[in-house]
């Protein structure tokens, strides 16, 4: 049967729908200031209390540096820095997440919350607020109970471009 141009955009909308609905499953939820944010527990390699960190000269701000973690060295990016949030005390509750972005990488976080299933009934696209904010690294917006946690596509939290400079700093 042939495809006319009205069955094309049907075909987008439905192929668009069911990309956007995928991404039920567990998340690490984690906190920074007064929100609450999930990244998919798939993503997740290990999570460490806070640790010596080694600075690398000419890093943005929310590039902390680097840490040796057995014998690797991972870069460790503050998220609240990245996210234009304050700049807090590290407390005892300040964690490293280390996620797989195609490379290791650690995320500092305020607190670590809790491994929770998100239904995909239960997650709506992230708000349209317009061209000039980038919402790209959400993946969408998880209603829990009564609460609402930001659900990150940590893939694209760094650009691309950003990560190959992270990683050159690291591997000169």
């Amino acid at each position: 049967m042939a495809t006319t141009l009205l069955d094309e955009p049907k075909a987008a909308v439905s192929q668009a729908d069911q990309e956007a609905g995928n991404h039920g499953g567990k998340y690490l939820t984690f906190r920074l200031a007064e929100e609450e944010y999930g990244v998919e527990i798939l993503k997740v390699r290990e999570i460490n209390g806070l640790m010596d960190i080694t600075a690398v000269p000419q890093m943005p701000a929310y590039m902390k540096g680097v840490i040796n973690l057995r014998g690797k060295v991972i870069p460790v990016v503050d998220l609240r820095l990245k996210f234009g949030l304050e700049e807090i005390d590290h407390t005892e509750q300040t964690c490293i997440i280390v996620v797989d972005v195609g490379k290791e990488i650690g995320i500092i976080v305020d607190t670590v919350s809790e491994v929770m299933d998100v239904s995909e009934e239960n997650i709506e696209p992230p708000p349209a607020m317009g061209g000039s904010v980038d919402t790209s690294f959400i993946l969408g917006m998880g209603k829990v109970k009564d609460d609402v946690k930001i659900l990150l596509d940590i893939d694209r939290v760094l650009t691309s471009g950003e990560l190959v400079n992270i990683v050159e700093a690291v591997n000169p």
